[in-house]
């Protein structure tokens, strides 16, 4: 094979469209972008899928699914559907869900990438707990838990004072079982927001705070969730939102929760 004439990077250009989606989980985000960052050829493409998403997401800008391939990926369901011991669907499987199962099959990594551009006006397909996840696995792989590594509150408060344009509330909660291990930021939702970083046992707790889009200093709504694995508290409290995310018990999650409101509330 002519190596000159062979395309470069075409395992990765196939990641991109995943990427520029936020469809990838951490681990394949984490390694793609340190491929981008020494692969100029990969980053022009990035580039250009970027600006091909933001004039699809303009307002008034509406795509139809071609005839043939809207053909093919219903005969990529059927044949699928037809083999349960090559894949089983859960009650409740979404077709982007079954289009990012198959986005690394060789055979139907085309045809995956072709949905994503055609399943209509793109936007931003992840939510504040993938982000939320995302970037609590982040943390752990790259080695980045804290910017401030201390178990005073005392030290890690001032800490972001010019960092961010919002005071987070700080306590230690070692008495309750959760010691603070320190803090750093971080960035979800396009902001810059806090992390603060606390320990159960063996299992490490995020918890991401920035301002609210409304008031809620009048009263503590409080939701649990779990997302890939991980555990998640979000509440909002004084004018603030918190996310809570962990791979622990999702009790003991509940636990922190309580601790940390009971304790930013006298």
């Amino acid at each position: 094979m002519n190596t000159a004439t062979a395309r470069p990077c075409s395992e990765w250009e196939l990641m991109l469209h995943g990427f520029v989606d936020n469809e990838l989980d951490a681990a394949h985000s984490l390694q793609i972008e340190r491929h981008i960052a020494t692969c100029p050829h990969c980053a022009q493409q990035l580039e250009s899928l970027k600006t091909l998403k933001q004039r699809i997401a303009q307002p008034g800008v509406h795509w139809r699914t071609p005839d043939h391939v809207r053909a093919q990926v219903l005969a990529a369901i059927a044949q699928e559907a037809a083999q349960p011991a090559r894949v089983s669907a859960p009650r409740g499987f979404s077709a982007l869900e079954f289009v990012r199962k198959w986005l690394f099959v060789p055979s139907l990594a085309a045809l995956a990438a072709s949905l994503f551009l055609v399943i209509g006006p793109m936007n931003d397909r992840s939510t504040v707990s993938d982000e939320v996840v995302a970037s609590h696995v982040r943390s752990l792989l790259v080695d980045h838990l804290t910017d401030v590594a201390t178990s005073d509150q005392h030290t890690v408060k001032p800490w972001f004072n010019g960092k961010i344009d919002f005071a987070p509330p700080v306590v230690d909660l070692v008495r309750e079982g959760f010691p603070l291990a320190g803090g750093r930021v971080d960035y979800i939702g396009g902001r810059v927001v806090a992390a603060l970083v606390y320990k159960r046992q063996s299992h490490v707790i995020n918890l991401f705070v920035w301002p609210a889009q409304s008031d809620a200093a009048a009263a503590t709504v409080r939701t649990a969730s779990s997302r890939d694995g991980y555990n998640l508290e979000n509440w909002q409290a004084g004018g603030l939102n918190f996310w809570a995310v962990s791979d622990g018990n999702a009790d003991d999650l509940a636990r922190f929760r309580d601790a940390f409101i009971n304790r930013t509330s006298k």
